[in-house]
């Protein structure tokens, strides 16, 4: 394991100086899921959730909180972000709702919190629309599923972890 770089040599966290890094184009993918009832996914799908269009509002949470990360996690730098994309996918297998999300920019910093807190966020909202349907959901499986750009280069999680 390398050494953390928001950690000074006497224990201190501090924010990372990037000015010196390389610009470079990165990209970030994050995914996570909502279990629910089945009662519940079609509560959600068919649109009739007192709360409105959750699949919607939640794409709109999860761009929106992507954009604000730096205001969310201490010594995340705030970025100029390209893109972010936030895909939601009914599953009947879990039951429930598959969501991923996709940051990119051209920058000297990564993108990972970024995808993480939309994936978050996301299922934040879809639990937050349809809690009073379902006090047994489950939020599960957040994660970085890849990245690429940066000093570190490309990574990808191998699918047995």
């Amino acid at each position: 394991m390398s050494k953390l770089t928001h950690i000074s040599a006497t224990g201190e966290a501090h924010m990372v100086d990037v000015a010196d890094k390389a610009v470079t184009h990165r990209i970030a993918v994050a995914e996570g899921c909502v279990v629910m009832q089945p009662a519940t996914l079609q509560l959600v799908l068919s649109g009739d959730a007192k709360k409105g269009d959750v699949l919607g509002t939640a794409r709109i949470a999860g761009i929106m909180a992507a954009k604000k990360t730096h205001e969310l996690i201490p010594l995340c730098h705030p970025l100029l972000l390209s893109k972010i994309q936030v895909d939601l996918e009914p599953d009947a297998n879990l039951p429930g709702i598959r969501i991923r999300a996709t940051a990119k920019l051209s920058g000297q910093t990564g993108v990972e919190m970024e995808a993480l807190t939309a994936v978050s966020v996301a299922c934040l909202t879809i639990y937050d629309m349809v809690k009073a349907a379902d006090r047994f959901m489950r939020i599960e499986g957040i994660g970085l599923v890849s990245k690429s750009g940066g000093k570190s280069g490309d990574w990808v999680r191998d699918a047995a972890s």
